[in-house]
């Protein structure tokens, strides 16, 4: 059984207690002034002209060449290709939400349908800034709205001025009120499911990557039983005849210390090719009720009794030979471990099949899944362990024997037991797992490559 958890666990604490800072470039924030400068512009130059507006256009015009001013000086002061610092960052969109309130002052205040526009750079300060920075930013544009409902220029307009009841004007105030907040809070939740997710995604990958450096282990120690076995032959050959032509006692000493220790190395050499063989024929091969074993052995008396079951098919009454995959002893561990870890007395294993599927089920005589939990299971980091030291981990065992169960094609449904208990049933496609039956052709021929003469 894989038994990484301390391992993705670290590295997701790290992932997830870690801030992340420099999230977003210089250069990122003055390409979007740019484009703010050029759409003010255009929007200031066509109302005043093209609508026949009379707007105060040079206040207008100056407050965006201001703008520009910021956008020239920061890109000739500073490199623009490294990540903005978090100050940094706050103080660029913070100035962007000051000046854009000056220009809805000079322009209408609230009645400009322009003072949506409030609402995006704090949209980029969620996805670039830590909570406090943004929470912060929000709350300047929050409280820069209420100053634009008392103090603003009228609402440029080719007649009269359109005269808005008053509670109509604070229904605008409330609805981008409530515009910031929502969009604010809505782009954090993206936000930080998508950083947990590719965190527990890494921690999945984490766990194959060991798995599978620990499996080329075994061809690597064939490959160098391999290769080593031609010139060590070849030592053990000189060493002999050295031994038998030999005159001086010291030299023929030496010659036979030579031959033993070559002889030595090559039952080392052979154990490690058979070891590989066994691997080959009997390691990568496990039938389904021997993986049941392997994944609920290390937990054998630790708690509640495991029992292993098998509901044989009418039509196929042989159990299956599978391939051994790391997914699937994997994910039943984890599933088995967190069956104990809350059952009472009991846990039960159960394989099933049929021609084309192969179903495992866990079950225990626990509490079963809060319904809180059991709506989020599946995701990562969620998790019913407590928070102390030595109990439980972050949440990310569930989802990640999820992940390497999709990943080869399965499905897990998680759910309560009729009376009591929770209840994991794995779904497996039995075709693309069932190993390829194997013909003995009898003793095998002794595959050494050391010559006659060094036998």
């Amino acid at each position: 059984m894989i038994t990484l958890e301390p391992e993705w666990e670290k590295i997701s604490a790290e992932a997830e207690l870690t801030p992340v800072f420099g999230r977003v470039r210089l250069r990122t924030l003055i390409l979007l002034r740019w484009l703010a400068v050029a759409g003010q512009t255009a929007c200031v130059v066509v109302v005043h002209y093209g609508f026949g507006f009379e707007l105060p256009l040079g206040l207008c015009l100056g407050v965006i060449a201001a703008s520009a001013w910021v956008n020239a000086w920061i890109s000739l002061a500073l490199p623009t290709q490294r990540f903005a610092k978090d100050w940094e960052a706050f103080a660029q969109l913070a100035y962007d939400v000051i000046q854009l309130m000056a220009l809805l002052a000079l322009t209408g205040g609230l009645t400009n349908p322009f003072s949506v526009m409030l609402v995006g750079p704090v949209v980029i300060a969620v996805a670039a800034l830590p909570a406090r920075w943004w929470i912060t930013l929000a709350s300047i544009a929050i409280v820069g709205s209420i100053m634009l409902a008392f103090w603003h220029f009228p609402l440029p307009w080719s007649g009269a001025e359109p005269l808005l009841p008053p509670l109509y004007q604070v229904g605008l105030w409330i609805a981008l009120a409530i515009a910031i907040a929502f969009t604010a809070m809505y782009a954090w939740r993206v936000g930080s499911e998508a950083r947990r997710m590719g965190t527990a995604l890494a921690a999945t990958q984490t766990v194959l990557a060991r798995e599978q450096r620990l499996s080329a282990l075994g061809a690597l120690s064939a490959a160098a039983a391999h290769e080593l076995g031609t010139p060590l032959a070849t030592i053990q050959l000189t060493a002999k005849e050295m031994l038998r032509a030999a005159t001086d006692d010291v030299l023929r000493e030496d010659a036979d210390l030579i031959v033993s220790q070559a002889q030595r190395c090559r039952e080392i050499l052979q154990r490690l090719s058979q070891t590989h063989e066994a691997r080959d024929r009997m390691h990568d091969r496990v039938g389904l009720r021997e993986a049941m074993e392997e994944a609920a052995a290390p937990l054998r008396g630790l708690g509640a009794e495991v029992q292993v079951l098998l509901e044989p098919d009418p039509e196929a009454p042989e159990p299956p030979v599978l391939q051994r995959r790391a997914e699937v002893i994997y994910a039943l561990g984890n599933f088995v471990e967190n069956a104990v870890d809350f059952a009472k007395a009991r846990v039960v294993i159960t394989g099933a099949w049929t021609p084309d599927e192969l179903k495992i089920t866990v079950t225990d005589d626990g509490p079963g899944f809060p319904p809180d939990i059991l709506a989020k299971l599946g995701e990562p980091y969620v998790t019913t362990r407590r928070a102390e030291p030595g109990h439980g981990g972050l949440g990310l065992g569930v989802f990640i024997a999820i992940t390497l169960v999709e990943r080869i094609g399965g499905a897990i449904k998680l759910d309560n037991a009729p009376g009591s208990g929770a209840r994991v049933a794995m779904s497996l496609p039995r075709l693309s797992l069932e190993a390829d039956p194997i013909f003995d052709a009898g003793p095998q021929a002794d595959r050494s490559d050391l010559p006659d003469a060094a036998q």
